[in-house]
């Protein structure tokens, strides 16, 4: 299901940012185009107005004038004088000849009404031109009309825009280059983007269908055994029914607990804990739990011990009653890992801006490749699994706890063996 969705993602993710990418793209490239058509058109009428100049200076045109106006095949140039084509026209090619006359023609098309000149008056147009007559311009055209004593002399010049058609084509081709290398990151990125949009949702999709099945694994052991002791009560004798009846009510509280475990960790994980944090002072939290425990480690033979700084420690922010609650679970382990005659110590440290709780013992310990899980949801090593009465959500719900005060638990080895839980706020 996730891989179908990762494809779908991705491609979404991917086509709209291509989409905006080449809408922006062809904006920049129309606007481009059009800023580099103006300017060539704007510098072929800058050149025109200085041709007109030196025109009107001229009182002879000669063929070595008109072939430095040329500039070696930048500019074509046709000349009539007084409706005679010039014999400079002659040097013309076939085909330069049938484009000057697809020129004349689009010039009295473009002139509705011919312009009245005075003597010695210059008339002039530019336009772009097409030589075959459709909507692509191919020319830039100057049509120059002089009115002088001895009659109207009339100049045409054209001027290619292979030039700028050659930049304009070498333009889109890097735009369309640009785009392909720009689209096919987009792509890559969203594929690694949306795999890693989707990771946390498949990982939290694999935590709940791995806690469905270990509550189901864990809730089937003691319904079995009250289903199997309701099944034999039905055929024993009145003093047996009550050793099946302590069972079914063992097994009962069992589930409970379990439920109730189960229950605490949805509402942490739906946000819905309510932590009441105060003022509370950590030495007396930290002596509460003590003589709570003291019973069990008398009962269990386990030396307990705990230890306070000298100096006075200032108030902590937090919810006495939660941290109560993970120090019970640390403690409950501890007690639960640690031989007769062994040692849990409970501790308390302050460096001036943290306040740590210590839960050491000196018992099995913590293997190194199982410390970063112990803290998961039913994680219990293998030789506990069916021991202790323990679900392995306990260190889950204290990780929990902790985790909303914003402070830390972490596992390290105590020195000489066993375990040592550390709570930072």
């Amino acid at each position: 299901m996730f891989r179908k969705v990762h494809v779908r993602l991705a491609a979404l993710c991917a086509g709209i940012t291509i989409f905006i990418l080449l809408v922006m793209s062809c904006g920049f490239l129309y606007i481009s185009e059009r800023g580099l058509r103006t300017s060539s058109f704007a510098a072929f009428q800058n050149d025109m107005d200085a041709l007109i100049t030196s025109l009107e200076q001229q009182t002879i045109i000669t063929h070595e004038w008109l072939s430095r106006i040329e500039d070696n095949g930048t500019y074509l140039i046709n000349v009539i004088d007084n409706g005679v084509p010039f014999l400079y026209n002659e040097r013309n090619t076939p085909e330069q000849k049938r484009l000057f006359s697809a020129a004349w023609e689009t010039c009295n098309s473009r002139l509705e009404v011919e312009p009245l000149l005075s003597a010695f008056d210059t008339w002039h147009m530019e336009y772009p031109f097409s030589s075959s007559g459709g909507t692509r311009n191919d020319y830039y055209a100057c049509v120059i009309t002089s009115q002088r004593n001895t009659g109207t002399f009339q100049v045409m010049v054209l001027c290619s825009m292979e030039p700028l058609l050659s930049q304009i084509r070498t333009q889109r081709l890097l735009f369309l280059g640009l785009n392909l290398l720009a689209s096919a990151a987009l792509a890559l990125f969203s594929w690694y983007f949306t795999r890693q949009l989707l990771r946390p949702l498949e990982e939290n999709q694999r935590q709940q269908n791995q806690f469905i099945a270990s509550a189901s694994h864990e809730l089937r052991t003691p319904l079995a055994v009250i289903l199997s002791c309701a099944s034999a009560s039905m055929r024993a004798s009145r003093q047996e029914q009550a050793h099946f009846l302590e069972s079914i009510q063992s097994e009962g509280l069992r589930m409970s607990r379990l439920i109730d475990d189960m229950l605490l960790l949805t509402q942490a994980g739906d946000c819905r804990w309510t932590i009441q944090k105060r003022p509370s002072e950590p030495d007396t939290l930290l002596l509460d739990t003590f003589e709570a425990f003291e019973a069990m480690a008398a009962e269990q033979s386990i030396r307990f011990h705990i230890e306070l700084p000298e100096e006075a420690v200032p108030p902590v922010l937090c919810d006495p009653e939660r941290i109560r609650q993970v120090l019970s679970i640390l403690l409950h382990n501890a007690f639960s890992y640690t031989k007769k005659g062994g040692l849990v110590r409970l501790s308390l440290r302050y460096d001036g801006k943290t306040v740590r709780f210590l839960v050491a013992d000196n018992g099995i310990g913590i293997p190194d490749e199982e410390k970063k899980k112990i803290f998961e949801r039913f994680y219990r090593a293998d030789q506990a699994r069916s021991e202790k009465g323990h679900f392995g959500l306990g260190l889950c719900i204290a990780a929990e706890i902790v985790r909303a005060h914003h402070g830390r638990i972490q596992v390290s080895d105590t020195p000489g063996g066993g375990s040592t839980f550390t709570i930072t706020l």
